[in-house]
This record gives structure tokens, sequence and C-alpha cells, in this order.
């Protein structure tokens, strides 16, 4: 190729660290002391000198994507009804025990492989926005704290308006408002500064019918809504969003959105719960009734995250808080938000929905930087545990 032919003055060497990558390093044939012909020699060969550096990065780059994208032998891939191939990736992909023997199967053994497979299964949960474990003998709440911190990421404490209750270690039950109602598809802690990169939700009774945890990949959501209102979504973007929330005092299970403001400031002094608020990226306004309402804001519409392919993700909570009696969501200069405009997020939102049938012992893993998630109305019984991690 032009301009990528080396001089005569140069010769391949070898070193004692050095690797070889995908083929066999270049026998050693001599030097060249002289630093001023070095140099001139340098300065004639740069374009050389530089393809080479590149193609080695290229050939480094290559042999550590194989080694993190190849798990043990431990796993399989495999399927589920309701999945969905989008840009080119399984969502969810679903991960199972290659071998139906128990040294596969039990909590114990899935606690091993993904200690051993972390950075592999990383690769995969931004890869593929959501994986499902599907096959494992996890039984309870203590075994799935078990195979959350086996997956190595560090835990962040829920702050939102969903009721839950601590079960054990880092896991706690999901929304525990009334099963037949719906929980509109969000980002988990979107409105707050720090929010988690992962959701892990574990399956411990499946409902007899509906329950499922429907997810959406954000991007096709921007993609859609830039396709039929450029100018609407490019204005809110550049505006930001305000939104306003009221929590009560005490919880109430009742609701979806029941959790009181005591539990989740943690305290009931309210000018220590005004300083935490703060911390967290939101301002209180106190009602005579002794609830109070959080005002949040601005908010950008959406954002881009690293690692994930430039993709702009529908990074906000307008669906679900617009318009709402306890809530809601509106330019951060105050002006509206097109009403038809929300309607028909809403209604892209659910074409672009994913969802499968939980079974007992299932896992799902969720980017919470890339999906949004929701809950169908379920009958009951049904118990699904969560937990967030950084």
């Amino acid at each position: 190729m032009e301009g990528t032919s080396k001089d005569d003055q140069f010769i391949v060497d070898e070193c004692k660290d050095q690797k070889m990558i995908g083929t066999k390093p270049l026998k050693e044939s001599g030097s060249n002391e002289d630093y001023a012909a070095l140099m001139a020699a340098l300065n004639a060969n740069r374009e050389w000198l530089q393809a080479k550096v590149s193609i080695n990065n290229a050939l480094v780059m290559e042999g550590a994507s194989q080694s993190q994208s190849q798990p043990s032998d431990f796993f399989s891939v495999g399927e589920c009804q309701g999945q969905k191939t989008i840009d080119g990736e399984q969502m969810p992909l679903v991960v199972g025990p290659s071998t139906a023997d128990e040294d596969h199967t039990s909590h114990e053994a899935l606690v091993a492989a993904l200690r051993a497979n972390r950075e592999w299964l990383e690769a995969k949960v931004v890869a593929n926005s959501a994986v499902l474990l599907r096959g494992f003998d996890v039984r309870d709440a203590a075994e799935f704290d078990a195979v959350v911190e086996a997956m190595g990421w560090s835990d962040i404490r829920y702050v939102g308006p969903a009721p839950r209750t601590h079960v054990h270690g880092r896991v706690w039950t999901a929304n525990e408002g009334p099963l037949e109602q719906f929980v509109y598809f969000h980002h988990e802690m979107v409105l707050i500064k720090e929010f988690p990169e992962k959701i892990i939700l574990f399956c411990e009774v499946p409902p007899p019918e509906g329950g499922e945890t429907p997810f959406v990949p954000s991007f096709r959501v921007t993609e859609r809504a830039l396709e039929e209102f450029p100018e609407t979504v490019e204005e809110l973007d550049a505006k930001g969003l305000r939104y306003t929330l009221t929590a009560l005092s005490k919880n109430d299970t009742k609701s979806m959105r029941g959790r009181g403001w005591e539990d989740a400031f943690g305290t009931s002094d309210k000018a220590e719960a005004e300083k935490r608020a703060k911390a967290l990226g939101m301002d209180l306004e106190w009602l005579p009734d002794g609830s109070v309402k959080t005002i949040l804001g601005p908010r950008t519409l959406t954002r881009v995250f690293p690692g994930r392919r430039g993709r702009r993700m529908w990074f906000n909570t307008v669906v679900g808080m617009h318009g709402k009696d306890e809530s809601s969501a509106t330019a951060a200069d105050g002006s509206e938000i097109p009403a038809n405009f929300v309607q028909r997020i809403g209604e892209i939102i659910e074409e672009e929905s994913v969802q499968f049938r939980w079974r007992r012992g299932d896992i799902l893993i969720l980017d919470n930087l890339a999906t949004l998630h929701a809950r169908r109305p379920s009958l009951p019984p049904r118990r699904i545990l969560v937990a967030t991690c950084k």
C-alpha cells in the first residue's frame, strides 16, 4: 500500500516482553545507531510508522475483545418467548447453564461462574441492554443477594416514590403498589443526580397471570420521536424539563407512588430532609397537611452515555408524570408540553416494548442507562425482588 512500505534503514526486532497477537513476530536483522540517521529515517517514514502502530493497536483491541466476549463452558445462550432482535442484538439475551447437572444449575455454581466471568457479563449487559439468567436454582432473597454480590457492581440506595421493603443484604421488594395497577415505563431514579447503572430483578414467586416486566430500548424511542416530532424534541432538550411530585409523610401501599417522604429521605426531621433533598438535586415545598412537593429540574429530555454506540437515550419520565394528579412534567420555563406529543410517545414506547413471562428463579439484568422498564397489572401472588447497582 502506498505510503506504508518501510525504508531500508529500518528492521523489525524483538524485546523481552513482546507479545504475539494473531500472528508471528518478524525476525531480527540488525540496527542503526546513528541518531541523526534515525531521525531522518523516522521523518521519511512517518506514514509507515503510523500505519504499523494503528495495525498493532487494532490487533491488541481485537484480542482483548475476543477474550471478553467468550464465557467459560459453564454458560449457554438460549431463547425465550417475546425476545426481539434490535439493531443486531437479542433483547433480552437469555443465558442459562450449559448442562442440567447440579454443578451447573445450583446457585453456588452460578455465583462462582459469575465471579469468573464478570467482564464478559458486563460486556453482554451493555451490548444487549438486558440479560436474562434462566434455569438456575436460585430460590430466595439470600441466594439472590449472593448472586448480586458475585456480579461485582457496587450498591446504590433506592430513592424514589415507589413503596418498597428491605428484605436481605442488598435486596428489596420491587414496587409494592397494588398489583392491579400498571407501573409505567421509566429509568430507575432518572430524576435525581445519582442513578443506578444496573437494575437486577429476581422472580421468587411468578404471577399466575400478567405481571410481566416489559422493557424498552431507549434509543429506539428517541429515534422514532425525532422522525415524527423533530422540532419538539430539540426544543424540549434545549429548554430542559421540570418535574413535581407530591409525597405524603407516611407510606401508602395503596398507591404505586405511595412512598412517604420520611422513608424516602430516611428522616422525620424536615431540615435534614431538605439537606438530603438538595444533595440529590431537588427542592422541597412543605404543604399544610404534612406532605411535601418535590421539585426537580431542569433535566434533559435525552442523554448519551459512554460505551453505548453514541445512542441518544430517551432518559426522562415525561409520559409517566405528565398530567397526573400527584405529579406533573413541564418544560423548565413552565410552558406546557403538547398533549398529542406525550400521547404519541406513549404509543411508541408500547410499540417498542419487549416482554417475557416470568419463571421462578429468573434473574433479569437491565442496563438502566439504556432501557426503560415497567410492570404489567397482575393477579396475585407475585413477588419480584430487586437490587440497584452503580
